[in-house]
C-alpha cells in the first residue's frame, strides 16, 4: 500500500519496507523524497503493528545521492525553490533547511529500529541517511562515497555529527576529505555497515535481523534502548547514562511487560508483550527534553 510518488511503503510480517522509488534516476533524492521519507516514518511510529523498518532501493541503486538534474543550481536554495518549502524555512536570511538532515533527524527519532538494505550505489546524501538507521547491510555490488568535497559543498544531512560515531574521526575524515568512492569491502572494514551479502541474499538477511526483533522482544523496551543509546551518543559523563538509566528500570519494573518478560521465560514459552509505543511510553519520556533530572 502506498499513495506516495518518490517512496514506496508496505507493511508484511510487522515490517515496514521502505522503498527508495525512482529506479529510472538511481533513486536520486528529491523535495518529494524527502517529504515523504518524513511521512512514512511518522507511519511506522503510529502503526503498533510495525516492530521495525527496513529502507532499501528499487532497481540497480540504493541512493545516488541528490538529483542533479538543476544543473549548477542544483544546491542553490533559492534558484531551485528550496526555500520557498515549509519545512525548511528557517529564521536566518539566506539560510535553508537542510533537507536530507530533516530526513535524518526524523529517522534519529524513531520509536522503531531501523535497517539500511543497501543494494546499490549510496552516494552523498544516500549514504549519509542511512547514518541515523540503527544497522546497515549491503550488497556485494554496493558502492559508497561521501563525495561533498568533489562538489564544492559540505557533508549534509548531520552527517557530521553521525558520521564519526558510527566509524571514528580518523576514517571519517579520509572518507570526506577525499571524496572517493569505496567499495562493499572498504565499508566493512571501516565499520560502515555490519555485513555484507549478495544481490538475492540481501533482503532475506534484513528481514532476518527484522524478525528477531520483532518477535522476540517487547516494543516499548526497544524504542527506549535505542533513544538511550543514541542520545547518550552526545552525553558529557556517565552519570547521564545513569540517571537515565534508573528511571527506565524503575518504570519498566512495574510494567505489564515485564510481568510477562519474566512470566513466559518461566513457562519457557514464548512472550507476548502487550504494551505498546502509541500509549505506553513510561511518562518521563523525551527525558532530553528537561532542563535537569529530578
Amino acid at each position: 500500500m502506498t499513495d506516495f510518488e518518490h517512496v514506496a511503503y508496505a507493511v508484511a510480517d510487522r515490517v515496514a519496507t521502505i522503498t527508495l522509488d525512482r529506479p529510472d534516476r538511481l533513486n536520486a533524492f528529491t523535495p518529494t523524497m524527502m517529504r515523504e521519507l518524513i511521512e512514512a516514518f511518522d507511519r511506522t511510529d503510529a502503526d503498533d503493528e510495525v516492530r521495525a523498518v527496513v529502507v532499501t532501493g528499487r532497481g540497480r541503486g540504493f541512493c545516488a545521492g541528490a538529483d542533479l538534474g538543476a544543473g549548477a543550481d542544483t544546491f542553490n536554495r533559492d534558484a531551485s525553490g528550496a526555500s520557498g518549502n515549509e519545512l525548511t524555512k528557517t529564521d536566518i536570511p539566506g539560510v535553508t533547511r537542510d533537507g536530507g538532515g530533516l530526513v535524518a533527524l526524523r529517522i534519529f527519532n524513531s520509536l522503531k529500529p531501523v535497517i539500511a538494505a543497501v543494494n546499490g550505489p549510496a552516494v552523498g546524501v544516500g549514504v549519509t541517511m542511512t547514518l541515523p538507521m540503527d544497522v546497515r547491510v549491503c550488497s556485494d555490488t554496493a558502492r559508497f562515497g561521501f563525495v561533498f568535497a568533489r562538489r564544492g559543498i559540505v557533508m549534509e544531512a548531520a552527517s557530521s555529527w553521525f558520521l564519526p560515531r558510527v566509524v571514528g574521526i580518523s576514517r571519517a575524515m579520509e572518507w570526506t576529505a577525499t571524496g572517493r568512492v569505496f567499495d562493499a569491502q572498504e565499508a566493512l572494514d571501516g565499520g560502515l555497515v555490519r555485513s555484507v551479502h549478495s544481490d538475492d541474499e540481501l533482503l532475506p538477511a534484513a528481514y532476518a535481523l527484522a524478525a528477531e526483533i520483532a518477535d522476540n522482544t517487547a516494543p516499548v523496551s526497544v524504542a527506549l534502548c535505542r533513544q538511550m543509546m543514541w542520545r547518550m551518543l552526545g552525553a558529557d559523563d556517565p552519570m547521564e547514562a545513569h540517571k537515565v538509566d534508573s528511571r527506565a528500570i524503575a518504570s519498566r519494573g512495574q510494567s505489564a511487560d515485564v510481568a510477562e518478560g519474566v512470566t513466559s521465560f518461566l513457562e519457557k514459552r514464548d512472550a507476548v508483550f502487550p504494551q505498546h509505543v502509541t500509549a505506553d511510553m513510561p511518562d518521563f519520556y523525551p527525558w532530553w527534553e528537561e532542563r535537569e533530572f529530578s
